[in-house]
């Protein structure tokens, strides 16, 4: 069915076919592809890196914890169960299922990540298949043992300069801590503030958790006041410990002003129950204007990340939890959802808000005019669905006539999946030297002026966006 053989990343992967434009985009890819990488959206855990915890087999560093393998296998007619998605699996089974699945992922962006993760670091240079399966489980569990292998030998052979994890508002980030006062560790790990269970519903077990916040950190008050005091507390303790934005992975971009005397109302008739399904909406898109609030107060960057329908199969759901890759997209309105906040925050000096989509119908109708006028809006990369390299080709014409670059907020890998973090970045930077290599070919631009945009939007960007 396919080589035994699997070729080595071209060096002109993802470059336009065209020779002079590729020529052209060589040129401006090597302005970047060596910089450090700054990550300032992820899911890598900072415990695993402050204990150093080795990687226990290729099953669990390339298969189970990766939604978007996992997924895309289930749809092929593997069990979630048997790729140990939120149960116990037998990790040789799990990764001869993958090995056998290999082709699926032909035309991908997961195929393009997994094959530069298998090369590089591990130097894999066959084709997974079910006869191979085994031997190259062995050559890679030789190669996790060795200490070049570790998390933070990883990041520094990835020149990884900034990594943000995203955190429950109650972590006592202690490994934060930790590896903020490694003076041996280079790299910049910080916590992101991510309020969601706390702020959501509609969510099982939502007056439970907003309990536990008031007991543990309301300083003493009670109510909706000790709750929002409660957040105002757990944000500063995230900034102490170095984080630089609030993150709210929420379904709508939805945001409305309630005056306090309603909030209040509304919060305590939440507490009991007594409340419909519109009441929490309402009490969500309160909480999303509140935290635009709170960032306007305490600079942390506010990052949005609508539009998923979690949870689409509810036996799936049931079964393995969350996270186990049936979140599906939406169609989502920013213009008018966001109108409340943007009228009170939206021109507040000092104020980032990071907008970011699933539903690419809003990069040029929504998203850019709405970047291309208020100075608190910056344009998230494409993220999640979106992350591949046609899609984020498509995102960078969409928006680029209306805002140019200034008001990108850098590349973000968004991933658990730790060795597809310099995959994912590189094919970022790929696609940027082929659009502005483009450009400089339809005389739109001058190759000097596209060196320096690269390198902005590659580098400065993310630091400019997230305060880094």
């Amino acid at each position: 069915m396919s080589s035994t053989t699997l070729p080595p990343p071209h060096p002109d992967r993802l470059l336009p076919a065209d020779p002079a434009t590729r020529e052209l985009a060589r040129e401006l890819l090597s302005c970047v592809e060596s910089l450090p990488i700054v990550s300032p959206h992820g899911h890598v855990s900072a415990t695993m890196i402050s204990n150093d915890t080795a990687f226990t087999t290729p099953a669990d560093l390339f298969v189970s914890p990766d939604h978007y393998v996992t997924r895309l296998l289930h749809a092929n007619g593997s069990s979630l169960a048997s790729l140990g998605v939120g149960v116990a699996a037998e990790p040789h089974e799990v990764w001869r299922e993958f090995c056998a699945a290999w082709h699926v992922f032909d035309g991908t962006a997961s195929g393009t990540w997994l094959v530069a993760e298998l090369h590089d670091p591990f130097g894999i240079d066959d084709t997974p298949t079910a006869h191979n399966a085994d031997q190259l489980y062995q050559r890679i569990m030789t190669r996790l043992g060795e200490p070049s292998f570790r998390p933070r030998a990883l990041l520094d052979s990835f020149a990884m300069e900034v990594l943000a994890t995203t955190d429950d508002p109650l972590d006592d980030l202690s490994a934060h801590r930790s590896l903020r006062d490694d003076a041996t560790f280079a790299c910049r790990i910080v916590p992101t503030f991510r309020p969601d269970a706390y702020v959501n519903a509609h969510a099982a077990g939502f007056v439970n958790r907003v309990d536990r916040l008031i007991d543990e950190a309301s300083e003493g008050r009670s109510g909706y006041d000790g709750y929002l005091a409660a957040l105002r507390h757990r944000r500063q303790f995230f900034i102490d410990a170095g984080a630089v934005a609030a993150d709210h992975g929420v379904r709508t971009p939805l945001s409305l002003r309630l005056d306090r005397s309603s909030a209040t109302s509304l919060f305590e008739r939440l507490r009991r129950g007594d409340v419909s399904r519109d009441d929490r909406d309402a009490f969500e898109a309160h909480m999303l204007y509140e935290m635009a609030r709170m960032s306007v107060d305490d600079g942390l960057v506010m990052t949005v990340h609508p539009g998923s329908l979690r949870n689409h199969h509810p036996d799936t759901f049931a079964q393995y939890g969350p996270d186990s890759g049936h979140d599906i997209p939406i169609a989502v309105d920013f213009t008018t959802s966001l109108r409340p906040l943007l009228s009170d925050f939206g021109t507040e000096p000092g104020f980032h808000l990071v907008l970011f989509t699933l539903d690419e119908s809003t990069f040029s109708r929504e998203l850019a005019p709405l970047a291309g006028f208020y100075p608190s809006v910056y344009l998230g990369s494409p993220w999640w669905f979106l992350d591949a390299p046609d899609a984020l080709m498509r995102f960078r014409s969409a928006v680029t006539e209306t805002t140019g670059f200034s008001r990108y907020g850098g590349f973000v890998d968004d991933t658990r999946a730790f060795c597809s973090i310099p995959a994912r970045h590189n094919v970022a930077r790929r696609v940027e030297a082929s659009y502005l290599a483009r450009l400089v070919g339809e005389h739109r631009l001058s190759l000097a002026r596209a060196r320096e945009i690269i390198v902005d939007v590659i580098d400065a960007a993310p630091r400019r966006a997230f305060k880094l």
